[in-house]
């Protein structure tokens, strides 16, 4: 499976990419939102770099689950509770992507979350091989 990565200096600044073309493509896995919480379901609220390690892990475990991994994810949707969050959480983002292969993106803020514990919630599609 072949894919190309449409990026630039700003969008790897940004730790996404503008587009990501998939072509053959294997599984399509159509992930749910993760938010921070551990795997007993607890908040990680300790900080905002701890929650969002916590959100990225549980969304590791997702794709894992459906054979894939991290690098599979071609596109996610980030919604956060604070947009002053939005710089920190790109940086973590680029701890867990390789630079010029990151998923497409979009940032969004929203008031809140269903529970006012949680900080941000991802959602995201992979195309496994």
């Amino acid at each position: 499976m072949a894919r190309t990565f449409i990026t630039s200096e700003q969008k790897n600044a940004r730790s996404h990419s503008h587009a990501v073309i998939v072509e053959n493509p294997g599984k399509t896995v159509y992930l749910c939102g993760v938010t921070n919480r551990d795997a007993d379901r607890k908040a990680v609220i300790d900080s905002f770099g701890a929650a969002a390690r916590a959100t990225f892990d549980r969304l590791r475990d997702g794709v894992e689950s459906a054979g894939g991994t991290l690098a599979d994810i071609v596109t996610m949707t980030v919604f956060l509770t604070d947009p002053r969050y939005g710089d920190e959480f790109v940086k973590i983002r680029a701890e867990y992507f390789e630079v010029d292969a990151y998923p497409a993106s979009a940032l969004v803020s929203v008031s809140h979350l269903a529970d006012p514990k949680v900080l941000l919630e991802i959602q995201a599609i992979a195309v496994i091989d």
